[in-house]
């Protein structure tokens, strides 16, 4: 009876150690200096090269003006001569554009991560949590889909100097969380289609692509993972079910939240008019929308077909682990 008694005591020791979280500081202290040094490169080139942007925006905007009214027939001019500077202009603007694009998205990045360093370090993590190379190998698959998506796969919508787009980018934001969980998925979703930003002309929307995208990565994770356990064995019309609405869930937010902070964005963090900020937020509502609704029907489908090749395979990741037997 004693010796049983025992047995119950070391056991149950043996479950808390397995089950103790790792509680560490160097993420928080890493990415607390890293942030700072973004902060600082963010305020240096708002006031330097972004400065100097918005004036050749302003050029470029009286040379476009000018060659829709050429084209119109109320004005004259050589038409060949204003394309080219327009053009040079564009390219001039997107030079400049980037050193404010590059430090304001380091600045978003290294946030996210004084975060994960704040939950390290007061909360901790299990010692299951840590991410493995299967995991960390498929994460990056999902970013390179993203930027693809993006980059490859989309229509340009001009809005006077600035753009918007339809585009399949988000379909693999939404796949990426519902296979690898809401963190790695939408960190994943939120890397590839910020460097889709950063190497196209959608630079000065790259901040926000990053903060949105791993939003959307968060929703569909909680919502898929943390709320339905979708990773355990269920009847497929239950898989279904969830991976229908979580994928709604996190194209939802995005439909309401990206014209919304868009507006916001490009009014207080890039300087642009309010009367341009609010037709572009009209347009983005739309495209948000198409594209939203595109990325619920293609994740769903993908999601669903790619599950069983996955477990067959034995690369299926199991975000929620099965209950183990009492």
């Amino acid at each position: 009876m004693h010796c049983q008694k025992e047995g119950n005591h070391m056991s149950k020791q043996q479950a808390e150690t397995k089950t103790a979280r790792v509680k560490g500081w160097r993420l928080l202290f890493v990415s607390g200096v890293l942030f700072i040094v973004s902060l600082i490169l963010a305020i240096y080139t708002h006031g330097g090269t972004y400065q100097q942007s918005k004036v050749i925006g302003s050029e470029l905007s009286s040379v476009k003006s000018k060659i829709s009214k050429i084209e119109a027939g109320t004005d004259e001019g050589n038409l060949e001569n204003l394309k080219k500077t327009a053009s040079s202009l564009s390219d001039e603007k997107l030079r400049l554009e980037r050193p404010y694009s590059f430090s304001m998205t380091a600045l978003f990045l290294t946030l996210v991560f004084v975060i994960k360093g704040l939950y390290n370090a007061l909360i901790g993590v299990h010692p299951s949590q840590a991410i493995d190379t299967k995991r960390l190998a498929m994460a990056g698959f999902m970013a390179a889909l993203c930027y693809v998506g993006f980059a490859f796969f989309k229509i340009d919508i001009p809005v006077g100097t600035e753009k918007t787009a339809f585009h399949l980018g988000n379909v693999f934001c939404v796949l990426g969380a519902l296979l690898l969980g809401g963190y790695l998925g939408g960190l994943a979703g939120a890397v590839g289609m910020t460097i889709g930003d950063l190497t196209t002309a959608y630079v000065t929307s790259a901040p926000k692509t990053f903060l949105l995208k791993l939003l959307i990565g968060l929703i569909v994770g909680l919502v898929a993972h943390k709320i339905f356990k979708i990773s355990r064995a269920h009847t497929a019309k239950f898989v279904t079910g969830v991976t229908i609405l979580a994928s709604v869930c996190g194209m939802a937010f995005n439909v309401v939240a990206d014209p919304l902070v868009g507006y916001f964005y490009k009014i207080y963090i890039l300087g642009i008019p309010q009367e341009i900020a609010s037709v572009f937020a009209k347009m983005a509502a739309l495209t948000t929308f198409v594209n939203a609704i595109v990325a619920v029907i293609a994740a769903t489908i993908f999601y669903l077909a790619l599950r069983p090749a996955l477990k067959k395979s034995g690369l299926f990741l199991q975000v929620s682990p099965e209950e183990e037997a009492k």
